[in-house]
Formats: structure tokens, sequence, C-alpha cells
């Protein structure tokens, strides 16, 4: 497989767009309840997430074709917690470019974003989704709650900077 280059999504055009949500569904397939209501749902998300978070929306690129992405939000209010965190909004391969490590690219990418701006992390994940509970689980993130279907994980980030009072 070509090398993988992970950058910053610079624009969200029609195009972009439309192979985001191609992604988003592939994603989803078989697990429909977590891939909300079909591609209309899957636009409004995916602009809602680019407004959120222009400067973590990260995607993984194999040549000239987008691979996956992640969104990654430096400036989130969890309501849970009752201040800022960081979250991971979205995180999704296309099926075909699973399973060769790519994911694992795009998540520190996150984590080294993130980190330069939070001291933890939030993501909300699908409960009967194990193989990405246990990637999440292999990146430190715990279950800390539930909400029906979905799963809450958090993980701690010692912030790159350094506190003094370390």
């Amino acid at each position: 497989m070509a090398e993988v280059k992970i950058e910053r999504l610079p624009k969200l055009d029609q195009e972009t767009l439309e192979r985001l949500i191609e992604i988003y569904m592939r994603g989803y397939e078989g697990m429909r309840e977590y891939g909300g209501e079909g591609e209309s749902y899957a636009k409004r998300y995916l602009r809602w997430c680019w407004n959120k978070a222009k400067d973590g929306f990260f995607i993984a690129k194999i040549g000239d074709e987008i691979a996956g992405f992640i969104v990654c939000d430096a400036d989130w209010y969890s309501k849970y917690e009752g201040r800022t965190v960081g979250a991971v909004h979205e995180f999704v391969l296309d099926k075909k470019f699973q399973g060769h490590g790519i994911g694992h690219v795009l998540m520190e990418k996150c984590l080294e974003y993130l980190g330069k701006h939070n001291d933890r992390i939030e993501l909300w994940v699908g409960e009967r989704n194990e193989k990405a509970i246990k990637f999440y689980e292999d990146y430190g993130f715990r279950r800390v709650g539930q909400s029906g279907i979905w799963v809450r994980m958090v993980k701690d980030l010692k912030r790159e900077e350094g506190n003094a009072s370390e």
C-alpha cells in the first residue's frame, strides 16, 4: 500500500464533502444505528464538524484518495466534565483501507493536536462497536459512562508544555 499522508483538510468543497459522506456511510455499514439516518444526515453532520473544528479536521490520503478522517475539537464544552475538554467528534476509515494502520496514524495526529490544548479528551462510541472500543482502550481511553446505545470514554493527557506543578 502507498504511503499515508495526514493533512489538515484545507477546504470542505462539494467534491470533498461527497467523498467524506461516502466514507462515513461505508464506515457504518452493518451498524446503521450509530451512523445516523443516511446521507442527508451525514452531510449536515460533517458540515457541523467542519464549522466546529476546522483546525482539527484531519484526513488520511493514499495517493490522491481520501482514505479516512478524524475530527478533533480542542474547544468542546463537556456537560459531563463541566468544562472545556478535547473531543473526537468523528473518526472513520473507508472499509477498503481498514487494517493497514491508517487509523493509528490518524489517532496519533489527533492526540498530538489535542495534547497542545487539552488535558482530557472525551468521545462517544456505539456500545456494539467492539473493535472501536478496543482500539480506544489501546490508546488509554477508559469507559466512564453510557447514554442509551452510546458509551462515553475519556483519556487524560499530560499537557505537552509541562506544568510547573508536575
